[in-house]
């Protein structure tokens, strides 16, 4: 297990961040990471880190202060918190998230003052997200298990086990299995993504139709000289970096005031620490008109509400059914390998990189063009066995998948 992690530790850091030799690293972790922290460090400093910045959270001690803090507190951002990650970030930092959710966690705790919170943060930090969102910095997001977490996902199991089980599923969805070369497995990867997105790309879709047995009908159209993405991507500076381990999606940007019909989601959504289950959302001209779920309706509608354009689309991502994630038949109540079981789409702020020149735009001329802006992006999952995408040009409409995987075409 120790060879895997460091192997693990290896990718994150050539395949995700591609950490350059006298380059600092910023991550952010939860203080459960904190001995595969230790190794991602270690590892760090010998490919010739420059520095490596750790910088800790404590998922119940956010509950605490959710519970028991003013929402004047809760609201109030100190310009040192924010000025200690620019510097960093304006000198050419690179930065991993090593996310260790429980899910549920804020169950107790009110939505709405959540919301004001993580809002508050977001406008505060909107220089900080555009190193990211605009690809300016490499930036990678990986995981590791936490107790609960594997206790939810493996709930039939002792601690231990379900612990030991949860790293084995994490570790084979992003091909670290202690045999193989998983950074050359990865490129080998992106190869194969990028051929995908280069015939999406050639077709020019004007739109896709979204069609299955739960319910969704939606009709999706994108922007105008969009780009699919998918696989590793490059910084501004021409760095390639993988955002997401595992990923086994390509995306781009829809149009934000050109969604029309429903969708249904086909797993459930880990929100603020609130699980959204059996929810649909309604479109009408880009805008959510209407929802509703079984669990967590109230935290879904603090979403929906969490800034002006929150209830508009800002991306919609496709993935086949047979993915390795799908084909494990695990639900991981987690966000970063659920959705890459299955399509997507986001609630919230479209990648500028998904438009032609998008990058270089200001955010008159992306509203313009038709890119949605909102201090959130929250993905939910809505693909099925039984999926079937149409790309629209003009009269035209083109199968890309079908039974939820690719068609011939596509693969």
């Amino acid at each position: 297990m120790e060879n895997k992690l460091r192997q693990y530790a290896q990718l994150a850091l050539v395949s995700g961040v591609h950490l350059q030799k006298g380059q600092t690293l910023m991550i952010h972790a939860d203080v459960m990471a904190a001995s595969f922290v230790q190794i991602v460090c270690e590892e760090a400093y010998r490919y010739g880190a420059k520095e490596v910045v750790v910088r800790y959270g404590d998922e119940k001690l956010s509950r605490l202060h959710y519970l028991y803090q003013s929402e004047e507190t809760l609201t109030t951002i100190h310009d040192w918190e924010l000025e200690s990650r620019l510097d960093y970030l304006k000198e050419g930092a690179c930065v991993l998230h090593i996310v260790t959710d429980t899910p549920g966690i804020f169950a107790d705790c009110d939505p709405r003052r959540i919301a004001q919170a993580r809002l508050a943060y977001a406008k505060a930090s909107e220089e900080i997200q555009k190193y990211t969102m605009n690809n300016i910095c490499a930036w990678c997001i990986i995981a590791v298990p936490s107790p609960q977490w594997a206790m939810n996902v493996f709930p039939d199991c002792s601690q231990e086990e379900a612990i030991r089980k949860l790293w084995d599923a994490i570790l084979a969805s992003v091909h670290v299995d202690g045999h193989q070369d998983a950074i050359e497995c990865w490129n080998k990867r992106n190869a194969l993504f990028h051929k995908r997105v280069e015939k999406l790309n050639a077709y020019r879709f004007q739109a896709l139709h979204f069609r299955n047995a739960l319910g969704t009908d939606l009709r999706v159209h994108l922007v105008d000289d969009h780009l699919w993405e998918g696989g590793s991507e490059t910084t501004s500076n021409g760095v390639s970096f993988n955002a997401n381990m595992p990923t086994e999606e390509v995306f781009t940007m829809p149009h934000r005031s050109k969604v029309d019909g429903i969708v249904y989601a086909s797993k459930p959504l880990d929100y603020n620490g609130v699980l959204i289950t059996d929810f649909y959302l309604r479109f009408k001209d880009g805008k959510v008109v209407g929802f509703d779920a079984k669990n967590g309706k109230e935290t879904l509608a603090s979403l929906l509400s969490f800034d002006e354009n929150s209830n508009r689309l800002g991306e919609v991502a496709l993935v086949p059914y047979d993915s390795p994630i799908s084909l494990s038949n695990l639900l991981f109540y987690n966000t970063l390998f659920d959705e890459n079981a299955s399509c997507h789409l986001a609630l919230g702020d479209s990648y500028p990189s998904c438009l032609q020149g998008g990058l270089s735009m200001e955010k008159d001329a992306l509203l313009k063009a038709g890119a949605n802006q909102s201090m959130a992006h929250v993905d939910f999952m809505f693909g099925t066995k039984d999926l079937c995408v149409k790309g629209l040009c003009g009269t035209n409409e083109i199968m890309i998948m079908q039974d939820g995987n690719f068609t011939k075409e596509f693969q």
